[in-house]
C-alpha cells in the first residue's frame, strides 16, 4: 500500500491507474479508523479494483470552540488498518496542500438550504466546509465510486445532492451505520466516552427505535409530541439534546401527515461530545 501526501504524486500514481482500465473506488476519512470505516473499504474491495482512502482532518467543517485540536488521531494505526483490508493507496495530505492560500480564503462549497438545517444550525458553516472539501477531494481522486456511511444521513444528502448539481461523474454509494452491542452509533469520536457513558450515550438509538415502532403502528401520530417525548428521555437519560427530528427522507424538511419515507434525525452533547444517529423508515 502507497501513501501519498501530495496531489501532484497522488495524480501521477492514479493517472497510470486509470490507463489500466481499473475502476477506482475512494473512501473519504477522518481517520481514526473504525469498524463503520472499514466497512466502506470492504465494500468498496467488493466492488472496485483499486481502492483509494483519504485521511485528512478539515479544519473548514469545525467552528472555533470545536474539537479541531483534541480530534483524535492514530495515523500509524489507521495504515495498518487499511492494509488489511487490501486498501491500495492511502492520501494523507497537509493542511496547506488542500489549502495553499489559507482555508480562511478558499471558494467555498454551499447548498443553500440544507446547509442551515439541523446540525447546520447547530453548527454554522459546517456543512459549507464538508461540501468544499468533499468537492476537492472528489476532483482530485476522480474516483468511479465514493463510499460513505449512514451515520451522517444529513452529510450524505449534501454530497448526493452537490455531486448532482455540480455534475460531477462519480457514482455515491452509502452504506448501513456499524453499531455496537448496544446500538450506539461507532463514531471517532466515542473514544472520547467512558465504558459507562457510552452505554448511557445508546438512549440515542433507543428513542429512534421507540418513535419509528410507534410510527409504524399508527402513522397518524402527532409528530411534534413524538419529537417532545423523544427530547425529554434523552435528557432524562443524561444527555444535552440538540434536536430530535422526524422529516422527509428527501427534503429533510419536517415530516408532513401524508408523507410516507422518513428519516429521524438526533444530535446531542454527552459532556463535551456531540453525538448524531439517523433512523430512516418507510410507513405503509
Amino acid at each position: 500500500m502507497q501513501i501519498y501526501r501530495t496531489i501532484t504524486d497522488l495524480r501521477q500514481a492514479l493517472k497510470q491507474v486509470k490507463n489500466e482500465g481499473l475502476k477506482i473506488g475512494l473512501v473519504p476519512t477522518m481517520g481514526n479508523l473504525h469498524a463503520g470505516h472499514l466497512s466502506l473499504v470492504k465494500k468498496a474491495r467488493e466492488q472496485c479494483d483499486f481502492i483509494l482512502t483519504t485521511i485528512f482532518i478539515n479544519p473548514t467543517q469545525f467552528g472555533p470552540s470545536e474539537d479541531l485540536q483534541n480530534y483524535p488521531r492514530s495515523f500509524e494505526d489507521d495504515v495498518a488498518a487499511l492494509e488489511s483490508q487490501d486498501c491500495n493507496v492511502v492520501f494523507a495530505p497537509d493542511v496547506e496542500e488542500i489549502y495553499p492560500d489559507g482555508p480562511e480564503l478558499e471558494t467555498l462549497v454551499t447548498i443553500p438550504g440544507l446547509n442551515k438545517l439541523h446540525c447546520g444550525a447547530s453548527r454554522p458553516g459546517h456543512f459549507d466546509g464538508v461540501c468544499t472539501v468533499v468537492t476537492k477531494l472528489l476532483n482530485i481522486c476522480q474516483p468511479d465510486i465514493a463510499y460513505f456511511g449512514q451515520k451522517d444521513y444529513q452529510q450524505l444528502s449534501m454530497i448526493k445532492k452537490l455531486v448532482a448539481d455540480l455534475n460531477i461523474p462519480v457514482e455515491i454509494i452509502s452504506i448501513a451505520t456499524v453499531r455496537e452491542d448496544s446500538g450506539l452509533a461507532l463514531s471517532s469520536r466515542n473514544n472520547y466516552l467512558s465504558a459507562e457513558q457510552k452505554k448511557q450515550a445508546a438512549v440515542l438509538y433507543q428513542n429512534l427505535q421507540n418513535t419509528a415502532n410507534s410510527l409504524q403502528q399508527d402513522s397518524k401520530l402527532n409528530f411534534s409530541e413524538l419529537e417532545q417525548a423523544a427530547l425529554k428521555n434523552i435528557s432524562s437519560a443524561g444527555l444535552q439534546p440538540d434536536y430530535f427530528s422526524i422529516c422527509h427522507a428527501q427534503s429533510l424538511q419536517p415530516a408532513k401527515p401524508a408523507d410516507k419515507n422518513l428519516v429521524i434525525l438526533t444530535a446531542a452533547y454527552l459532556d463535551k461530545t456531540r453525538l448524531i444517529d439517523n433512523l430512516a423508515i418507510t410507513l405503509s
